[in-house]
């Protein structure tokens, strides 16, 4: 048996220090989410059991906020709202994004400039991005409906047709997808190009190696991208309520953007009822983390890492 190596008492006071060091350089974090996310998340499921309007102290009430989401209508019509929203806007998004990235990655030259120019919509405000929306998507003067006017189409009322008010925010978010076209572009310029020589001696058009190079080669990034995207979908807020809830607005069909996150901030900040909000809260929380676990427990199947051991 190998002698086990002694540490001098030298060694030790370094290692001591060290770790202090490290201590002392982390503790403005850990101190940060201590108080800022870890003690919110805490006190706001103790909340959740509770009857609080910030006006008076809580009020124990044990599951009755949770008994009452079940019998909420607007729960159930927000949820499916956000859940519709998200199973089209990701997917598509995830598309866009790859299709402008293969676009990219053949621009040679010009790829420098039109990074910057699909990235800087993304830095764009929300609240800018929801009333654009409303220009934009004006059923009587807007701009795509003017544009479909040209192909002689008549374009919907996408703003008060509860039918295409979320196809219209769906597509809305696409103004944003500056940011996963870089990741996505930045895995490409990585796939080895002797992938691609091989193909094309074999025969391969430009489909057949991107289905069969391509995207199992940048299988990660993507899925990087779906599983955030899922997130941030779950959680869409800011666009939607500027454009159909700010300011009192009721002339817009306003139930067909009711998503989950829009209607547990009028719960919490309109009606006051703080407790029945934090119930939403860890009702999304849950939510989310159920598919964010089924969608890693997927990728097993469809995500390819380089030198993985299968």
């Amino acid at each position: 048996m190998a002698a086990t190596i002694q540490e001098r008492p030298g060694q030790k006071a370094a290692r001591r220090r060290n770790l202090l060091w490290v201590g002392l350089f982390l503790s403005p974090w850990i101190i940060g989410f201590c108080v800022f996310t870890a003690w919110p998340v805490l006190y706001s499921g103790y909340l959740s059991f509770t009857d609080y309007d910030v006006l008076t102290d809580p009020e124990w009430v044990g599951l009755a906020n949770y008994e009452q989401m079940i019998a909420d209508p607007r729960v159930r019509l927000s949820l499916w709202n956000t859940f519709y929203f998200t199973a089209i806007q990701v997917p598509l998004q995830v598309l866009v994004a790859l299709a402008l990235a293969l676009l990219l990655n053949q621009a040679g030259r010009a790829a420098g400039f039109f990074r910057t120019a699909f990235f800087l919509p993304k830095m764009t405000p929300p609240v800018a991005v929801g009333i654009l929306l409303l220009l934009l998507f004006n059923g009587q003067d807007g701009l795509i409906n003017r544009v479909l006017g040209w192909v002689g189409i008549d374009g919907p009322a996408w703003t008060t047709d509860p039918n295409w008010v979320k196809p219209g925010l769906i597509l809305m978010s696409l103004w944003s997808v500056g940011s996963s076209v870089i990741i996505l572009l930045a895995a490409l310029r990585n796939v080895p190009n002797e992938l691609y020589e091989s193909a094309r001696v074999d025969g391969a058009n430009f489909w057949q190696r991107t289905v069969t190079i391509t995207v199992p080669m940048i299988s990660g990034p993507i899925f990087f991208i779906f599983v955030v995207n899922t997130i941030a979908g779950f959680q869409t807020f800011t666009e939607a309520y500027t454009a159909f809830f700010g300011s009192g607005n009721t002339t817009y069909s306003n139930d067909a953007a009711l998503f989950f996150a829009i209607y547990l901030f009028r719960q919490a900040f309109e009606s006051l009822q703080m407790g029945y909000a934090s119930a939403m809260a860890w009702l999304m929380f849950v939510i989310i983390l159920i598919v964010t676990l089924i969608q890693l427990r997927l990728s097993k199947r469809f995500v390819y890492y380089e030198g993985e051991q299968r």
